[in-house]
């Protein structure tokens, strides 16, 4: 990948939840954790190679800041951290809008609820958020989206980002 990055520069390289393999290292692993490490170190080893390189950028993407490995986030091989927050209410309630707009909707949509209940959710939840209202809506046999089947989505979904946090906790 960097070599092909070379040869088509100007280029720019994005490498996507890039802590499934920049996570921190530990001396006790598995044979795949040890995989991992060996794919990281690699990496670290192509940003050092880059210095020279003007017209290759390297773009990553990351929810989990938190467990990258302070080797990965050093000055020379990423010069730049840039935060993206959560949306806000008004953020969150013009996502909603794009992603149900296209939904057949047997009545109103309150999208007041449906913000306050989406508390926390990323732009990749809220859509999930109208998917899984249409599903519940296809469980019912309807082809059109009601309140509850928001309601009962976000509650869905909340629930197991709660579920997602305590294993978190519970790894680190």
């Amino acid at each position: 990948m960097f070599a092909y990055a070379r040869e088509k520069a100007p280029c720019i390289l994005f490498l996507d939840e890039i802590d499934a393999i920049g996570g921190k290292r530990t001396s006790d692993s598995s044979s795949s954790d040890r995989e991992v490490q060996r794919t990281l170190m690699e990496l670290l080893n192509q940003l050092d190679g880059f210095k020279d390189l003007e017209d290759v950028k390297v773009i990553m993407a990351t929810n989990r800041p938190d467990i990258l490995d302070p080797a990965l986030m050093r000055p020379g091989r990423l010069d730049r951290k840039i935060n993206i927050p959560l949306p806000n209410d008004q953020s969150r309630k013009n996502i909603l809008k794009i992603h149900f707009g296209e939904m057949e909707k047997g009545e109103e949509i309150d999208l007041e609820v449906l913000v306050k209940l989406t508390h926390g959710f990323n732009g990749a939840d809220l859509r999930n958020v109208c998917t899984e209202a249409g599903m519940f809506a296809l469980r019912e046999d309807r082809n059109y989206v009601i309140n509850d089947d928001f309601i009962k989505s976000a509650r869905k979904i909340a629930s197991t980002k709660k579920l997602e946090s305590k294993m978190d906790y519970k790894k680190n």
